[in-house]
């Protein structure tokens, strides 16, 4: 494949393919953060904005990945935002209304064409994320890592997860794997890194389950089970995720 991976900056026309696949289970997508970020890529940051197309067939998306700059004062090889995923993108809109530039930058998402994946594409797409940071003069990418892998295990712990390694050192996980693969150091987690809230009627709608008794709920794509309070008639889902710093200079 003849791969062009671009910046939404540069190739504003491919903006239209980026809603060629999506990867996210439906009640992700009622996360009230993502809006504040995925609803304005286009005027807010669209050079962090990755696009991947087949130079033949320039017509059909490949590969995506959404990035951001935001402010940290702390040490990224130390710690990173508790609030996880919803924190940056909440930092990240401060940080444009106030015309600050942020101190890094933070992966938000990478996701592939599902025909193609496991063709090594997602390190391609990582390592581009990389360049075009330190393109951009910023000494540090940290990823809220979501685990792809960690669904098929809700009863563990993210941090439990995040420290279960092969017989060659390496994690478990795949997704985390790219990651430390390429460089990157697993700085912590946080077990909020996305929140989503609603009534049983609405976890019933998204999800299909039934969420009539009290306790937790195994949803199919959520990495932790889901908490049903049939009485209060409401369900909270608070996603983990595991905090990765990758050092660019």
């Amino acid at each position: 494949m003849d791969l062009l991976v671009t910046t939404a900056e540069q190739r504003p026309d491919l903006l239209p393919l980026l809603g060629d696949f999506h990867d996210w289970p439906t009640f992700m997508d009622r996360d009230p953060v993502a809006p504040l970020y995925f609803n304005d890529v286009e005027t807010a940051f669209p050079e962090f904005v990755l696009i991947a197309v087949d130079r033949d067939h320039p017509d059909r998306l490949v590969a995506k990945g959404y990035s951001v700059p935001f402010t940290w004062d702390g040490d990224p090889d130390e710690s990173l935002p508790a609030g996880g995923w919803d924190e940056v993108i909440l930092t990240a809109t401060r940080d444009r209304l106030a015309g600050r530039r942020g101190t890094l930058v933070s992966a938000l998402e990478i996701s592939v064409r599902p025909d193609l994946r496991g063709t090594g594409l997602s390190s391609v797409m990582l390592d581009a994320m990389r360049r075009n940071a330190a393109d951009r003069g910023y000494a540090s990418l940290v990823a809220p890592v979501r685990p792809n892998a960690k669904h098929r295990h809700p009863e563990l712990s993210i941090v439990d997860y995040a420290d279960a390694r092969r017989d060659d050192g390496l994690p478990v996980d795949p997704w985390l794997r790219v990651h430390v693969r390429a460089g990157g150091r697993i700085v912590g987690v946080s077990v909020r890194a996305m929140t989503i809230a609603g009534s049983l009627a609405e976890w019933r709608q998204w999800t299909g389950l039934p969420f009539d008794t009290t306790g937790d709920v195994n949803v199919p794509g959520a990495l932790v089970p889901v908490h049903c309070d049939a009485v209060r008639d409401h369900a909270v889902y608070c996603e983990p995720c595991v905090w990765v710093h990758h050092r660019l200079s």
